[in-house]
């Protein structure tokens, strides 16, 4: 009897920012504390807070590769952006959307 090994999936940006996304929208819905303070807010401010999250996220990962550090620190064995080139920047958008769509679609499954 032969068994095959399940086939893992590689760390692609788009895998971690959708799962950053998720991450964020499940604190935000169960984690004690931050849950409270956040479900007084508008539901307006709620989507901009996320937002900024976000954007603060990717905008951070691509200072990092526009300073150098991103390949010192070797993000791309992380599948995030090491270089700031037109190319990195179109993924870090990509990127960014993506995990837009999961934070909000995981937030109103888990607040449903």
């Amino acid at each position: 009897m032969s068994f095959e090994t399940a086939h893992t999936p590689s760390l692609t940006p788009e895998l971690l920012s959708s799962i950053a996304g998720i991450l964020l929208s499940l604190l935000a819905s169960y984690l004690p504390g931050f849950s409270t303070w956040f479900d007084r807010l508008r539901a307006t401010h709620k989507r901009l807070l996320m937002l900024g999250l976000l954007a603060a996220v990717t905008a951070a990962i691509m200072g990092l590769a526009c300073t150098g550090l991103g390949q010192a620190w070797d993000l791309r064995s992380l599948g995030l952006p090491a270089a700031c080139d037109r190319g990195s920047v179109s993924l870090a958008l990509q990127s960014f959307i993506l995990a837009l769509v999961a934070n909000q679609s995981a937030y109103l499954i888990s607040k449903g």
